[in-house]
């Protein structure tokens, strides 16, 4: 009887210590307060009514430690120099009118926690056109800086409800170091939601009505706030793939209460939920392609300038690989018949034609033949094709990149200043059945998702829409932080009209011709 007790003892021991231990981890993993499972699990579809709303601007209050707000601080001073210390002087693309003071919220210090002193603004390139002549800014894009700002934890506070320990960033390129050497902390910014899974395991695949990631897009340089949403609008009625966006207030809190950043434009994050819901398969390669191997041209493939986004453990790069090669076989000029089988076998060329067309109507000028970046690439494992996908449409109603350096996508819709250093524009625009899909598509584009009367009420209902949150209201709502002048931003929806109506024109006399 003895070992039999024994044992029972053990048992009632080994019982009691497992059900403390559960106790425990239900105490670590229980939700946070207000948790709802239609608002913050991963149990819901995306609702795109209560995240992208297109008749409404939605606000959120974003609240920050007083250490990750100072640790933010600190890095960007290391990345990019000293806060505001490069007001006026305006970026490296020439030309660009000098930046606003952009002051600062109420008892702000960027340098409270100073960084050891390596930081510093890195040389940015000189603009030049690559080797060989024609085409834009070089190959590789301006020099930034090599790494993305740190991520920290903050919590999310929308429609009376909240989500903790959110993951956090500062994102961007010229946008980002532009503001911040300008002095401004209106700067674009990324959201995930359950980054922080790990650390907090009570948010273990926490989401926002169904979303992971969000993109916010600070409106930098566009005095309408209009273009990064109505160019992707525009993308998508036209048929080509391309993120929802929406208006949101954006508010800062980093310890003396909220402070009103001012109107961003939220963007749908491609390796999200893009290929989530506009492709009938997510589970193929997706690519952020940037720098010289981003332009496509013969012998600069580098798996650096393809970043995955989707598969990342896989060390495949043979779709990539297959499209270089198609592109540059030598039946491009001894079998036109043979060289264009098969690159459609690679890519989804009906696609890629789509959207430079879309693209050049509307005047989109920091994108691929000017730029290499602002781009993505998805396998679809429906087809087996790359297809292209258009990012960050800040730049777009613009010629001011290709119109400057006589080049790019945007400088004239024949895409004759388009030179082999761009091989997708060159190569396919000088294949007579190519480029008649292309005229097709301007003329569709022009006709549809860009017809005039169409997108000038579309401008008229945003201004109205968002005006209040740009020139504040008189009361409760405070003027967007980068706001110029309430003129500039009345004369915008003017500038933005009269653009649309001279790109008609333009349409018009080159099917003309």
């Amino acid at each position: 009887m003895k070992p039999i007790k024994t044992i029972s003892l053990l048992c009632g021991v080994i019982f009691i210590l497992m059900l403390g231990t559960s106790v425990s981890l239900a105490q670590d993993t229980a939700r946070p307060e207000g948790w709802d499972d239609y608002s913050h699990s991963n149990d819901t579809d995306p609702v795109y009514d209560v995240v992208f709303p297109q008749d409404a601007v939605n606000t959120i209050t974003i609240t920050f430690s007083p250490e990750n707000w100072q640790a933010m601080q600190a890095d960007m001073t290391t990345l990019f120099g000293e806060f505001g210390t490069r007001r006026g002087r305006g970026d490296s693309m020439g030309g660009q009118p000098p930046m606003g003071d952009g002051p600062a919220p109420p008892n702000f210090d960027p340098n409270q926690a100073p960084p050891d002193g390596t930081g510093g603004q890195p040389p940015m390139g000189d603009g030049q056109p690559p080797p060989g002549g024609g085409g834009g800014f070089p190959a590789g894009g301006m020099d930034f800086s090599a790494e993305n700002p740190i991520w920290v934890n903050a919590d999310i506070a929308f429609n009376g409800q909240t989500w903790t320990n959110v993951g956090f960033r500062y994102k961007g390129n010229s946008t980002l170091t532009g503001a911040w050497g300008s002095g401004s902390l209106k700067l674009g910014f990324k959201l995930n939601f359950d980054r922080y899974e790990d650390d907090y395991p009570a948010i273990d695949n926490q989401r926002f009505y169904g979303f992971d990631e969000l993109s916010f897009s600070s409106n930098y340089r566009d005095s309408s706030y209009l273009h990064e949403k109505v160019a992707a609008d525009i993308f998508r009625e036209a048929g080509v793939p391309a993120a929802q966006t929406a208006f949101y207030a954006v508010y800062v809190d980093y310890g003396d209460g909220p402070v009103y950043i001012g109107l961003y434009t939220a963007v749908e994050a491609v390796e999200d939920t893009v290929i989530q819901t506009q492709f009938a398969d997510d589970s193929g390669n997706l690519y952020k392609p940037e720098g010289t191997g981003a332009t496509f041209q013969a012998g600069t493939f580098d798996e650096d300038t393809f970043s995955k986004e989707t598969n990342e453990d896989a060390a495949d790069y043979s779709d990539i690989l297959a499209l270089f090669d198609a592109l540059h076989a030598d039946t491009r000029t001894t079998d036109a018949e043979t060289w264009r089988t098969n690159l459609e076998a690679v890519l989804n060329v009906d696609g890629f034609m789509h959207w430079l067309a879309v693209n050049t109507v509307i005047q989109n000028w920091d994108v691929y033949g000017t730029m290499a970046h602002n781009y993505y690439l998805y396998n679809d494992p429906a087809t087996g094709l790359l297809t292209w996908i258009p990012w960050d449409n800040n730049e777009a109603f613009s010629a001011r990149g290709g119109g400057r350096r006589g080049g790019g996508p945007t400088a004239g819709l024949d895409q004759s200043s388009a030179n082999a250093t761009w091989p997708l524009i060159r190569y396919l625009m000088d294949d007579p059945v190519y480029k008649a899909i292309y005229d097709t598509y301007v003329e569709e584009t022009a006709a549809g998702a860009f017809e005039q009367t169409k997108v000038e009420a579309t401008y008229r209902a945003l201004h109205e829409l968002i005006a209040p949150y740009v020139l504040g209201d008189g009361g409760t709502q405070a003027a967007d932080m980068e706001l110029d002048s309430p003129e500039i931003f009345e004369e915008s929806l003017t500038v933005m009209i009269e653009q649309s109506k001279q790109r008609q024109m333009v349409v018009q006399e080159y099917l003309s011709q």
